[in-house]
């Protein structure tokens, strides 16, 4: 005999991702990459290309004291070594991947900060565990792109006022 568990899928809410991400979501979280001009960035296509070319260390740092980010923390969402980043000079661009995390952190704050009204409101909420996220801080999920989709996901449901 199968002792199958069947998923009750009945309050379960799918919702698409783009539902959560908003054209001022994608251009004005420029503000948290001091040091970058956004006057050439005007589309998605040239944030690519922003994330293609790198990012200084000074701007990584910057980004990083914005949000609050230890540089272990900074680190540890971006996949390298803490040493290895205190070793680049301030100028020196950085790989195009820690870039591309770079650019999805400043978006990803920016967004918290649409929904929560503060940035300060949404530093706080990164770094208090909770159940959504099974006792974990959203701040701890950052080092997937899993991990982004799901606090992006929480942060639409806040909008909302769907709350698990």
């Amino acid at each position: 005999m199968s002792y199958k568990k069947k998923h009750n899928t009945e309050n379960e809410v799918n919702e698409p991702m783009a539902a959560y991400v908003t054209t001022d979501s994608l251009t004005s979280f420029f503000g948290l990459l001091s040091g970058v001009s956004t006057v050439k960035y005007a589309s998605d296509y040239d944030v690519i290309k922003l994330t293609r070319q790198g990012l200084p260390k000074k701007v990584l740092l910057s980004l990083a004291g914005k949000i609050s980010l230890t540089l272990q923390e900074l680190a540890g969402i971006m996949h390298i070594s803490e040493r290895t980043l205190q070793r680049y000079e301030d100028d020196t661009v950085v790989k195009t991947e820690y870039a591309e995390k770079a650019i999805e952190l400043a978006r990803l704050y920016t967004r918290g900060q649409e929904v929560f009204g503060s940035m300060d409101k949404f530093k706080q909420w990164m770094k208090t565990p909770s159940h959504v996220f099974q006792s974990e801080m959203p701040v701890s999920l950052l080092d997937t792109s899993v991990g982004f989709d799901l606090v992006l996901r929480e942060l639409g449901r806040i909008e909302h006022g769907i709350f698990a």
